[in-house]
């Protein structure tokens, strides 16, 4: 059980290429846990922003469960919401940014959504209660998310970032913690954050199954 207090752990690794610096970092527990999915953003000075790409996104129903819990993406990309189950799902968001619906349906959906202003969009199922996910769309140059061992790397131009972290379980102003940092060719030493667990949130997950709880 997660306790009420997260490490956040920023470890800066430069390359000598200034051109291209790497920038790496850690997400995890004060119990050493690693936080997964969590989404990390950078915003610079400068005015020359990298070339973007739009890519078909993907997110999963499975065992009544959105996969991936959390997906980034840059505003504009589009996201397709297959259903592996062998029921039905009913998926949709009120978020005001992107809402839209899916009405009940198994397999592949008619054709994807897509998210075209940045935000969070929250996602639910009209069936199942519990379900929760999240699009977090990002008009932000640069943004990874930590993988299973909570960590995370981005590659960067030298310059002053304006550094995010967002997971929707962080008890802050818009569940987000900001950092300032300056990436240079300069080995720095690592920053340490810790910000505060909400009590209590939605972690997407079915509820344990027994003789009152059927799977529906």
């Amino acid at each position: 059980m997660l306790k009420n207090l997260w490490h956040f752990v920023l470890l800066s690794i430069f390359s000598c290429n200034v051109s291209s610096l790497t920038l790496q970092g850690t997400v995890t527990t004060t119990d050493g846990e690693p936080v997964f999915e969590a989404v990390i953003t950078a915003v610079g000075t400068a005015k020359n922003k990298p070339s973007l790409t739009t890519s078909l996104r993907t997110i999963d129903q499975r065992n009544r469960e959105f996969v991936s819990h959390i997906l980034a993406i840059h505003a504009g990309e589009s996201v397709i919401f297959p259903n592996s189950d062998n029921i039905q799902h009913h998926v949709y968001s009120f978020s005001p940014t992107n809402s839209f619906e899916i009405q009940l349906y198994k397999g592949m959906p008619a054709k994807p959504i897509s998210f075209d202003k940045a935000g969070i969009v929250v996602l639910g199922c009209n069936i199942h209660d519990w379900m929760v996910g999240y699009v977090y769309v990002t008009d932000a140059p640069y943004f990874t998310q930590t993988d299973a061992k909570g960590a995370w790397t981005l590659n960067l131009p030298a310059d002053d970032y304006t550094l995010t972290l967002w997971h929707p379980n962080l008890d802050s102003t818009n569940n987000v913690q900001i950092q300032q940092i300056k990436l240079n060719a300069e080995k720095t030493a690592p920053l340490e954050q810790k910000v505060t667990l909400k009590t209590t949130s939605r972690t997407g997950k079915p509820p344990a199954e027994d003789s009152q709880n059927p799977v529906y």
